[in-house]
């Protein structure tokens, strides 16, 4: 057992990556480098700090939970716990996660389908992915064996050629700390940290399912193999996301004002040419399927287990998740990161950093309080977000 579980490391490390590694991982860190300049360094390292260590303190978090979210979050008290729970579901499946996704590979996949509209897309799409998750127990042997290395390889060849040809920096007239900042804020927008506590909950339960009657010691190897492969995913996007930081600030002059949903497809052509519009579309493709398939598996589980108390199957629960994706999918890329970068970041997300942060503190070094830091976070951030509008 201890054997087939260290050759999984890397496979779910790579599975981990794929998962968290959406159309949207594409975008942002291009923006970052277009808009930092020579506070590069600064900028990124603040991109950095939310976008990946954030993550990786949330996997940590829910494998020292056993992977159970409902524990997790049930320590702010049944109903804030059920109802947070709630909460991030609907984040990450129907109305932002899964439409985020859907807008944005149409918008990065527009000029190869011109004449395909967004509704009969976003059916296509979620389809396709419909039929890469409803074989549950082999979302991770999917997402390890076949995206993962597509990604990884499509994505190489662009910043191998991005890094090696010329390029002219973007100036800027802004502090570094001010960059920090903006671009601690922007990391937010990944929304990486919902990601790692229910997909890291979702792989240790995957991982049980191959496993009939998994004694203690297994469970704990499981744990730690879920561990070292969030560290391997981790490591992985960090070099991707400094890579891709690293494209838009050699590579962005003259697309100060592209449409941010446009950046990496527009930056790729500028270093590839339109000859190598085969590997963007393949780095678009895999980045979206990949995610896409990983929420549509967390909330279709959810769905079935916590509302319908398993009384209709796991592949009729995806058919409904994709069914209530549909809607927000047609609102249009510019509205979904509207309220992704709005209240989602600013009243949800650091809602979901304390309770991460006490959850962890609470198992390592049995720091009780919770609820205080969560409720005082809650009027915190309501009171900064309705403040911003009357000033």
């Amino acid at each position: 057992m201890r054997r087939i579980l260290q050759s999984h490391v890397v496979i779910v490390g790579l599975a981990i990556f794929s998962m968290l590694f959406g159309a949207g991982n594409l975008i942002f860190p291009i923006k970052v480098g277009l808009t930092s300049g020579k506070n590069f360094v600064p900028a990124m390292f603040g991109f950095l700090i939310t976008a990946i260590l954030l993550p990786l303190a949330g996997l940590v978090a829910i494998i020292l939970f056993d992977g159970d979210y409902d524990r997790f979050f049930n320590r702010l008290g049944k109903i804030p716990g059920q109802l947070l729970i709630l909460v991030c579901m609907l984040v990450l499946g129907p109305v932002i996660g899964i439409p985020r996704i859907v807008t944005l590979s149409y918008t990065m996949l527009n000029p190869f389908i011109p004449t395909v509209g967004i509704l009969t897309f976003s059916i296509f799409f979620l389809l396709i992915s419909f039929l890469g998750t409803v074989r549950e127990s082999r979302i991770i042997d999917l997402l390890g064996y076949i995206i993962s290395p597509l990604l990884l390889g499509s994505l190489l060849v662009i910043l191998i050629k991005g890094l090696l040809v010329p390029g002219q920096i973007i100036e800027t007239t802004v502090s570094p700390l001010k960059d920090f900042v903006a671009n601690l804020k922007l990391g937010f927008s990944t929304l990486d940290l919902l990601g790692t506590i229910f997909f890291g909950s979702i792989v240790l339960t995957i991982m049980k399912q191959n496993v009939k009657h998994a004694s203690r010691f297994e469970l704990t190897h499981f744990a730690i193999t879920g561990l070292k492969g969030g560290l391997i995913g981790s490591i992985l996007l960090g070099f991707v996301y400094i890579g891709l930081a690293l494209l838009g600030f050699l590579h962005s002059h003259g697309l100060e004002h592209v449409n941010i949903g446009e950046l990496f497809r527009e930056v790729s052509f500028k270093i590839m040419g339109q000859q190598g519009s085969f590997i963007v579309a393949t780095a678009v493709l895999m980045a979206c399927f990949s995610t896409a398939i990983a929420l549509l598996a967390v909330v279709a589980e959810y769905l079935q287990v916590a509302v319908f108390k398993s009384r209709i199957g796991y592949a009729p629960s995806l058919l409904l998740v994709i069914a209530m994706s549909l809607l927000p999918c047609n609102l249009g890329l510019d509205q979904i990161i509207k309220v992704t970068v709005g209240p989602i970041a600013s009243i949800i997300y650091p809602i979901i950093i304390v309770t991460t942060l006490c959850n962890l503190a609470y198992k390592v070094i049995g720091f009780r309080p919770i609820k205080g830091p969560v409720l005082v976070t809650f009027l915190l951030s309501l009171s900064m977000y309705v403040y911003k509008f009357f000033i």
